[in-house]
């Protein structure tokens, strides 16, 4: 499916980048707001904070190794649920808001986007949810679910945009049968490591199943031997049948440092990881 160009209106509300700030797409009766933590109190003049709409809190864990911190959730008035967040959770930093231009979202409306977008952000799985209750998924008309499905793409779309992956899956899920063959590649090397990967605009995407090399060599650099151990200990390699499987897809920073962990000893990712025809990925990268 051809994906056509978007435009995205970005305003500066207090004139620099480090501000609040509203999101809004062509043809989209949504709009968004980011509001930094210290910049909620300002913004009790702003009328579309009195709405109906979804929020995300977005905060850093105090271990760098974690995964950043997200809540999502939902209110009828937007502005006093943050004033009640600043008192009663710490770790955010940064708001994003949504709502609608013409006030169209209902209470079960906007519950509905609540439980999809936790629903959505679980399953990618990319940060860690601090929400204390899983939200439940109201009823609605079938023409309303669709109509709240078109919403969240655009939420999805904005807030990838502002940085922020928590929708976002590690490798596209609607790829066709030649990108898949043309965007995954294989290593098959000593001590068992049997992988499969795919190169990505965020780095080089480890394949679920994946096998990595039972031992390491004794060259092997400190630093891909401490992030080894630690996906050891996070569950994300397992041990089974005598063999070491990532658990799921993981995100590695380049082609090299994933190559490194599942061949266990330092590697040139670019030459070391093939196509099944046998082409490595520097030439795919410069073709």
């Amino acid at each position: 499916m051809k994906n056509f160009g978007k435009t995205i209106k970005i305003f500066l509300v207090d004139g620099h980048p480090n501000g609040r700030m509203t999101c809004e797409l062509s043809n989209w009766t949504g709009k968004a707001f980011k509001i930094p933590r210290k910049k909620v109190k300002d913004s009790f003049d702003r009328p579309e904070l009195e709405n109906t709409g979804v929020y995300i809190l977005f905060g850093k864990s105090e271990d760098p190794d974690e995964k950043d911190l997200a809540y999502i959730g939902e209110a009828e008035g937007i502005y006093k649920r943050l004033t009640q967040h600043l008192s009663a959770k710490d770790f955010w930093t940064e708001a994003l808001v949504f709502v609608s231009k013409d006030e169209n979202l209902n209470k079960a409306h906007i519950k509905y986007l609540e439980s999809r977008l936790y629903e959505i952000a679980l399953k990618v799985n990319r940060y860690s949810l601090n929400n204390g209750n899983i939200p439940p998924r109201p009823s609605i008309a079938e023409s309303d679910e669709a109509e709240m499905e078109e919403f969240i793409e655009n939420i999805k779309l904005l807030v990838n945009a502002l940085g922020f992956k928590i929708f976002e899956e590690l490798r596209p899920d609607n790829q066709s049968v030649e990108e898949q063959i043309n965007n995954t590649f294989f290593i098959e090397a000593a001590r068992g490591a049997n992988a499969r990967g795919q190169s990505t605009t965020e780095g080089f995407v480890v394949l679920k199943d994946s096998e990595i090399a039972k031992s390491v060599t004794k060259s092997f650099p400190k630093n891909w031997l401490r992030l080894r151990e630690r996906l050891l200990e996070e569950g994300m390699v397992v041990f089974n049948n005598g063999k070491y499987i990532f658990k799921e897809d993981y995100l590695f920073t380049s082609p090299s440092a994933a190559a490194a962990i599942v061949m266990g000893r330092s590697a040139n990712g670019l030459t070391e990881w093939k196509l099944s025809d046998g082409r490595i990925l520097k030439a795919m990268e410069l073709n």
